[in-house]
């Protein structure tokens, strides 16, 4: 009886699975923490690219000496962006293979790679992901909160006014929220959160994939209370909000008056009403003595 085939590896010829590695910018995704989440693939694609772009230069140094890889490094981060890009985007041109780190995770997540990618894929060269961890995912995978519409946030504003404006911002959103959030600024930063969005579930995800890996889940007010009592934990942070359940008026009073004004013109007093509430997403008795007062004289009851 004859053999059975070996089913052919349909990704044989992917960047990082043997062979030489094709010229242009890969993403390299990176461990968050522990260091066994690097993927084989993202091992060989740092092993054979011309150069790496990271972050930090030092952080990227520890990762490759675990790995032992020796490859040389050019630091590329919010600061020098604009003046690494082009020389990033020549040695690109002569052929070179790049592969670009962050510090942890998956690059262009709250960091500045996506400059660097738009400019790449503009010029016409090569963009391949090379995909793994990420802080945002793995805390949302832990959460226990919905997961089927999230808004990722990235870091919020340093000052208190404005990180109330920017949750003030998302207040109605239908989606979990997920943010990054430094150690020392988390207490007030939750406080800011509850103050503006209320007992929402939550949680706060520290040092995942780490020794010391905790996911505190409660209400919003709760973390806040505990974190305010027991001060700014060590390590890095990602909280995630559960969504809204309000219904987001898309609508002022005055839209409102322009829309039941119009369509009094058409319909009755009460299916104006009707009509403008589903619309804009208010109350509809709200809006049917609004149109009283406005021009319901002009329709007639239903």
């Amino acid at each position: 009886m004859d053999e059975p085939m070996a089913a052919e590896d349909p990704f044989a010829d992917a960047p990082g699975k043997g062979g030489p590695l094709a010229p242009g910018l890969y993403v390299v995704a990176t461990p968050i923490g522990n260091l066994g989440d690097m993927t084989d693939r993202a091992k060989a694609v740092l092993a054979q690219v011309d150069l790496i772009a990271c972050e930090d230069t030092r952080v990227t140094q520890k990762l490759l000496s675990y790995l032992m890889i020796r490859k040389p490094m050019l630091p590329y981060h919010e600061h020098n962006g604009p003046a690494m890009r082009p020389k990033l985007l020549e040695k690109l041109a002569g052929g070179a293979r790049i592969a670009l780190v962050s510090d942890a995770g998956t690059p262009l997540i709250s960091d500045p790679g996506f400059k660097l990618v738009d400019a790449v894929c503009e010029a016409g060269h090569r963009v391949t992901p090379i995909p793994g961890p990420s802080a945002a995912i793995t805390a949302l995978s832990v959460a226990g909160l919905p997961t089927d519409r999230f808004l990722f946030m990235g870091f919020p504003p340093a000052k208190s006014a404005a990180r109330r404006d920017w949750f003030e911002a998302e207040k109605t959103t239908r989606a979990s929220l997920v943010f990054y959030e430094s150690a020392r600024r988390l207490p007030e930063s939750l406080r800011d959160a509850a103050d503006v969005l209320g007992p929402r579930p939550a949680a706060v995800a520290r040092e995942l994939t780490k020794k010391f890996e905790e996911v505190r889940r409660d209400d919003l007010i709760s973390l806040a209370d505990h974190y305010e009592a027991a001060g700014a934990p060590k390590g890095e942070i990602v909280v995630v909000i559960g969504a809204s359940e309000e219904k987001a008026s898309t609508g002022t009073a005055i839209d409102a008056d322009k829309a039941l004004k119009l369509a009094l013109e058409h319909m009755s007093t009460k299916s104006a009403a009707r009509f403008v509430a589903d619309l804009l997403g208010l109350k509809r008795k709200d809006l049917y003595d609004r149109a009283l007062e406005i021009g319901g004289k002009h329709g007639s009851e239903d």
